[in-house]
């Protein structure tokens, strides 16, 4: 009989969980950067949104009296908070898809018996998942000039940190629904099925001021109404404009007629965050 040999597994710790969390990140980060066609398709729908869609309904905006002509407020203006909003939506659910894919390729059994606790894993790939999609949102704060928004750089920093914000409660959405999934394409259907709703129901493209009662209602519990919210109260506060065009084009979010400041939304935000990674952490507990 051979002589035994003894594996030592190293002990469980809060040093480990953080190394786990940076591998996660930048792993996410690797993957990001070699993969140039993901770079791409994720800015082409966004870009058609703002610069197509933008460009050709500007001629009905019939407001008068802002900006720096004088003279309206360009609609290109008005959605592009909206849109950066979209771009970090798209990239973080996909990010989160990844999860899925790891899983079929037997990838993420491999991470999940590794002697850190499966929490590390999630809270990086949350991390690893907003500071993708803020990295492809920088993309398009790149084409604010275009849009008629002023390249301040304070206003910039503030677009960059609340991206990443919504990001980061985004991708903890998107890893809460793969931690389940099996398969790609239910995923995607799945993701499809989550994200139109949330885009449309979040005053993205238009004002939320009066709308009929039950699209008001559903506009108040999408989460992703409290994240286009701070973006574009950011954009109108360094623009040029009249109190009335303030009200028609910013109206902010109303609770019972109590506009919601914005450090409430940004708060709201947050937390929705923590609660879905939350729940991700424990789906995972269950899993594999």
């Amino acid at each position: 009989m051979g002589p035994v040999v003894r594996v030592a597994v190293p002990e469980r710790s809060i040093v480990h969980d953080l190394r786990a969390v940076k591998i996660v990140l930048h792993r996410e980060l690797i993957r990001y950067g070699r993969d140039r066609m993901r770079m791409v398709s994720g800015l082409v729908q966004p870009v058609l949104w703002l610069l197509v869609m933008g460009t050709g309904l500007s001629n009905l905006m019939t407001a008068g009296g802002g900006g720096a002509a004088g003279s309206h407020v360009d609609l290109k203006t008005f959605i592009f908070p909206g849109v950066c909003a979209m771009t970090v939506m798209f990239t973080a659910m996909f990010s989160a898809g990844s999860i899925v894919w790891d899983r079929e390729f037997g990838f993420l059994r491999e991470m999940l018996v590794a002697p850190v606790s499966r929490s590390s894993i999630v809270v990086g790939k949350c991390i690893g998942g907003a500071t993708v999609a803020t990295l492809q949102g920088a993309v398009i704060l790149a084409l604010a000039g275009l849009a008629g928004v002023p390249y301040d750089p304070v206003l910039l920093l503030e677009l960059l940190g609340l991206m990443f914000l919504g990001a980061f409660a985004l991708t903890g959405f998107g890893v809460m629904m793969a931690a389940r999934i099996q398969s790609m394409q239910s995923f995607f259907g799945l993701m499809q099925m989550a994200m139109m709703p949330m885009m449309f129901l979040s005053g993205a493209l238009y004002p939320l001021a009066g709308l009929p009662v039950w699209l008001t209602v559903l506009t108040r519990f999408n989460p992703l109404t409290y994240a286009v919210d701070p973006l574009r109260q950011a954009v109108f506060s360094h623009l040029s404009l009249t109190p009335e065009l303030r009200r028609t084009f910013d109206p902010g979010v109303t609770w019972w007629g109590w506009r919601v400041p914005v450090g409430l939304e940004i708060v709201l935000v947050l937390l929705i965050g923590l609660v879905l990674m939350g729940v991700a952490i424990i789906e995972f507990r269950r899993s594999e």
